[in-house]
């Protein structure tokens, strides 16, 4: 039986009069301020823009696959921050696209919006295409298994450049389980792995949202400048890597197409 339509609406935030908040069912997806798009709202998308603002210089353009749009609040944050990154936007959801289309601000043109499946769009991408791949790729807030599995992983890896990077946000709760799963699937592909969130995450008190990042090449990772960054956020987070990653995963074992959890 087919799952029935999300309730989409874009509303303002009442804290910030240039602030929309885009909402599925009540349950909020993205923000964007529609005055400044270098502004983050969330503190796991901060997260996820502190390794890429720490892992290439400053202002150099970047091109970067995003699969899962929402209301494409990081390809206008790289646009505004890297200006000239061609960017590629995958979503599966053409109710999304058009509302966002039709209520904020338009993306430069060198963002392009295409509707597809996050899989199919890897595969069909070439080898070394991309400096970076974020995933953010949720259907009723449960994260699809073709796109949670080495395989896809591994697909990932294939369309970065040497030095790329792969962004990927989580959303778990207490024991963390499926984020333990993750690590291990990453690390059975990348070289460097570190996993990016809130305190109260790790010390099993909330749901919430975790950020992994992936590097094929070692030692690729800014890890003590992103340890410092994410401390200093206005909602502190911490950062997991090397030997206390091991200790977080110990026991995990990596997600597969035959074993999908």
């Amino acid at each position: 039986m087919e799952r029935e339509a999300e309730t989409l609406e874009i509303v303002v935030d009442p804290a910030r009069p240039t602030g929309r908040t885009l909402l599925a069912d009540g349950v909020e997806q993205s923000y964007v301020d529609v005055a400044d798009a270098r502004h983050l709202h969330f503190e796991y998308v901060r997260r996820i823009a502190a390794v890429i603002d720490l892992a290439a210089p400053s202002g150099q353009p970047l091109r970067v696959l995003h699969l899962g749009g929402g209301a494409l609040t990081l390809p206008r944050w790289l646009a505004a921050t890297r200006p000239g990154s061609p960017q590629r936007v995958v979503e599966r959801d053409p109710g999304v696209v058009d509302l966002v289309r039709r209520k904020l601000p338009r993306v430069p043109p060198e963002v392009v919006v295409a509707l597809g499946d996050a899989r199919d769009a890897v595969g069909d991408a070439p080898a070394g295409a991309y400096d970076v791949v974020v995933a953010d790729v949720y259907r009723a807030a449960v994260m699809p298994p073709h796109v949670a599995a080495v395989e896809f992983v591994a697909e990932v890896a294939r369309v970065l450049r040497p030095d790329g990077l792969y962004l990927v946000n989580l959303t778990d709760l207490p024991p963390l389980a499926h984020t333990r799963a993750q690590v291990a699937t990453l690390r059975a592909v990348f070289a460097d792995v570190c996993l990016l969130t809130d305190r109260r995450m790790l010390r099993g008190r909330r749901y919430g949202n975790v950020v992994l990042a992936g590097a094929l090449r070692p030692d690729r990772l800014p890890v003590r400048r992103l340890a410092a960054r994410v401390a200093g956020d206005p909602v502190p987070g911490t950062m997991l890597h090397g030997a206390a990653l091991d200790a977080f995963a110990d026991g995990a074992l990596p997600v597969t197409d035959a074993h999908p959890r």
